[in-house]
């Protein structure tokens, strides 16, 4: 996996915006809510998304590469090292249970008004 291809398969989900925060993280959003940090400056890339309790458990327990995100474990986030340790369609996965999870909080009004 590269930058290009997660920009990509974050994008398609619908009403997501991507922006730039702290000076060099490429984020994405949906609601102005993030679910999904990436720092494309860095070699490896790495990024930052929420996940279920069971799902952070698992990843958490993986030998290398995954682990709690700093700032955001207390909310279930998982940093990965590398996006390439991941294929293609557990980032599908992953990235539809972040983005589902944070539309799950948005008010019904503008989860309506976004048309998700």
């Amino acid at each position: 996996m590269d930058i290009e291809s997660l920009q990509l398969l974050a994008l398609a989900l619908p009403a997501t915006t991507e922006d730039i925060k702290w000076d060099d993280h490429l984020c994405f959003s949906v609601g102005e809510k993030m679910f999904l940090l990436t720092s494309p400056s860095q070699l490896p890339i790495t990024a930052c998304f929420k996940v279920s309790e069971d799902d952070f458990e698992d990843l958490c327990s993986r030998d290398e590469g995954f682990g709690q995100a700093p700032h955001f474990a207390k909310r279930k986030w998982i940093l990965v090292a590398d996006i390439a340790l991941l294929s293609k369609k557990d980032w599908q996965y992953y990235l539809q249970l972040s983005y589902d999870s944070v539309v799950a909080k948005l008010t019904k009004k503008l989860r309506k008004e976004l048309g998700v």
